[in-house]
């Protein structure tokens, strides 16, 4: 009778760890395709300021050093200028900052980080960060034009100073998104959505 036993328990042992091993490939399957539907073609643009197409509001502002700084309008150096929006306290653009430069290094675009706060707190990021040849902006006032809600949020111009991508930069996807905007023609996450919505609709018919 003891012997029956073990050998019933057993079986419904082995009964529940299989089933526990095919829910459990269920839900990573399903986790998969989440991870594919909601993959970051684009940074997720959650202002309402100017849009992309617009010509960038323009400012003359010192940057951390004194030196004089161009926002918006035609380059100088005919290159593309990333706007990065931070703060100081901000942990995400703290960990962002090293993705920020390598990045804009490798693909040649002018970055420009545009923050807000306490003199203390930019004094520690600044001796904190190498920025290298990324110019570095205390200004509310620009962030305000951009209706900037939230951050990290970066902005990409054109030589000619259009906005051609802009949103939320929580990720090294969502910034390399914005990069590479012109290229892949979808400016946002919402972009990316309503196409591919539209050609499911499309197949679908």
């Amino acid at each position: 009778m003891t012997t029956q036993f073990l050998i019933a328990s057993n079986v419904l042992l082995w009964l529940a760890f299989i089933g526990v091993a095919v829910v459990m490939l269920g839900l990573l399957r399903q986790i998969g395709l989440l991870h594919e539907r909601s993959s970051p073609m684009g940074a997720m643009i959650t202002d309402h300021g100017p849009d992309i197409g617009d010509a960038a509001p323009t400012f003359d502002l010192p940057d951390h050093k004194g030196a004089g700084v161009r926002i918006g309008g035609a380059s100088a150096t005919k290159r593309p200028t990333l706007l990065m929006f931070t703060a100081p306290t901000c942990p995400v653009c703290d960990k962002l900052f090293p993705i920020i430069k390598s990045i804009a290094k490798a693909e040649k675009v002018a970055v420009v980080m545009i923050s807000d706060g306490q003199p203390d707190e930019h004094q520690r990021f600044l001796e904190k960060h190498d920025l290298g040849d990324i110019r570095y902006v205390v200004s509310a006032e620009v962030g305000m034009a951009f209706q900037v809600g939230k951050i990290p949020y970066g902005v990409l111009l054109d030589a000619d100073g259009v906005i051609r991508a802009k949103g939320l930069t929580n990720t090294r996807e969502h910034l390399e998104s914005l990069l590479e905007a012109d290229k892949s023609g979808f400016a946002s996450i919402q972009q990316f959505m309503t196409a591919r919505k539209h050609a499911h609709g499309a197949h679908a018919a």
